[in-house]
């Protein structure tokens, strides 16, 4: 009892801190003519409510494509229809076709802000207890604890309650999933990825490893026997979701058509803005969009993406375990993060909720990778005025997650699985390896810390105007190629402990 009432105090913080950001500015908020994520999911609603599904991803005098048309798959779609019946019958102005573009008022925002905490309610919130209570090891204390750090993890707070979006309706569906495939409810997990792919395409960032591992362990219960069932069992669940997801797509190819071109726009480039990937930072040194072709930059990434992301995908396969899966998802996330084509920054959201599966078995380097993407971002969050709540949300999340999680205390040799940097690093002297993991994680904080103050408070040379930008983008790449390159090695060199070996049944 005593720990369900835990539970629920988390769960309140968690509301009580999302409704708090809720109250700040949002994306795009009195910038015509486009403003920002806010009309895009107010006249996703518009266009739903008032054409028929056959013209929602179609240009045409009603829906113009040029002004936020529709680039998600249909799971969206269909969420802004249901938003916008319960907007209309609130107020019709909402809602209103090409009467309300740009709708704004306090009234509105109120209702928008509220559909945001209702998902979260009802999808993102629920995962991320089940996963804490049920699948986390430790004393109840422990997993309520892990439980308040993950609540709290201010990246994905700070875009869906601040700049304004619905990544917790994907991500939860997805946490979902990893919960279903940690209980052995494969079929069930598969159904939950698919409505997660089905809401944001990005969540191909976490498609291999749900292939690999669901393949792997068909192997090994043997493909003539068991194995063989459970891949009718995952196929069929796939094909099922899909067929309802797209069903009133699938009379028409060129419906089907148009809704992939909408939803990978190869021809947007191979990125925009300062985000943290490999491209962006590359190109402070080599200009490599003036260098290669539009057909060569998506070639070269969709290599890198292949080669980054292979290794851990090969050793899922060969060794299905829920560990190895877990590692899998964050191996695969960062390398689509730094190395696919088309990374907008929030999409670093993707690859932070694998790591905050590891907040109880490695809580410093998840804390540190979870500060990190959070900074990532700071450029977007001053162009929203989110600049209190991000100060508010990042120092609450790492001194309390940081203490709750003893994060600092356990940083042993052991615990951050260094072990095998001393044969990497052979012909060094013995290092302390955790006392310099340590220093370099004080260093990281106090960077970051200097370099939200300068962006915030100091102008850039009129030569220079996007050089903060600039710096925070190059910063977080470092941090984000260090853990990518980090998480490989555990993946290939040490093995979970029986506290945390999950095997796949």
């Amino acid at each position: 009892m005593e720990t369900w009432s835990l539970v629920s105090i988390c769960i309140f913080l968690g509301i009580t801190v999302r409704w708090g950001v809720s109250f700040n500015s949002y994306s795009g908020a009195g910038k015509p003519p486009m403003f920002g994520d806010y009309e895009a999911q107010r006249h996703w609603q518009e266009i739903t409510y008032s054409l028929p599904v056959q013209q929602w991803y179609f240009n045409s005098t009603d829906n113009d494509l040029n002004y936020w048309g529709l680039d998600y798959p249909p799971l969206t779609a269909y969420h802004s229809w249901i938003c916008a019946h319960v907007a209309k019958m609130i107020n019709h102005e909402w809602v209103d076709h090409q009467k309300s573009r740009g709708y704004e008022s306090p009234t509105h925002k109120l209702f928008m802000r509220t559909t945001v905490v209702i998902t979260d309610l009802l999808i993102y919130i629920p995962a991320v207890v089940v996963y804490c209570m049920c699948l986390c090891e430790g004393a109840p204390r422990k997993k309520v604890c892990n439980l308040l750090s993950f609540l709290l993890y201010p990246g994905l707070i700070l875009i869906d309650h601040g700049h304004f979006q619905y990544n917790s309706v994907s991500l939860g569906l997805a946490l979902w999933a990893i919960v279903a495939l940690g209980r052995g409810w494969d079929a069930t997990g598969s159904v939950a990825f698919c409505l997660a792919l089905n809401y944001k395409q990005m969540e191909l960032y976490h498609a291999l490893p749900f292939f690999c591992y669901l393949l792997g362990k068909s192997i090994k219960h043997g493909l003539l026997g068991r194995g063989f069932l459970l891949l009718l069992k995952v196929a069929a669940a796939v094909l099922v979701t899909f067929a309802l997801c797209w069903l009133p797509f699938l009379s028409d190819l060129g419906q089907i058509s148009q809704v992939l071109r909408r939803i990978f726009p190869v021809s947007r480039g191979l990125f925009e803005d300062k985000v943290a990937n490999t491209w962006c930072s590359l190109n402070v040194l080599i200009k490599i969009r003036s260098i290669l072709s539009g057909d060569h930059q998506l070639y070269l990434s969709l290599a890198c993406t292949l080669l980054a992301v292979l290794p851990s995908s090969f050793r899922l396969l060969s060794k299905p375990s829920f560990w190895q899966f877990k590692i899998a998802l964050v191996n695969s996330s960062l390398a689509f993060f730094l190395f696919s084509f088309q990374v907008h920054e929030k999409s670093i959201l993707l690859a932070a909720l694998p790591v905050c599966l590891f907040l109880n078995d490695l809580p410093l380097i998840s804390i540190w990778f979870l500060q990190a993407s959070t900074f990532s971002m700071l450029p977007l969050f001053l162009k929203d005025g989110l600049l209190i709540p991000y100060v508010a949300t990042s120092l609450a999340f790492l001194y309390l997650s940081t203490y709750l999680l003893s994060a600092l205390e356990r940083c042993t040799e052991e615990e951050l699985r260094l072990a095998p940097y001393h044969k990497l690093l052979f012909l060094l002297p013995k290092l302390n390896l955790a006392c310099i993991v340590r220093w370099k994680f004080y260093i990281s904080v106090t960077v970051m810390v200097g370099l939200s103050v300068a962006s915030a408070a100091v102008k850039p040379p009129a030569h220079l105007p996007d050089l903060f930008p600039v710096l925070v983008s190059a910063f977080s790449f470092l941090h984000f190629l260090g853990t990518f390159i980090y998480f490989n090695i555990v993946d290939f060199t040490t093995k979970p402990t029986k506290k945390t070996q999950k095997k796949s049944k």
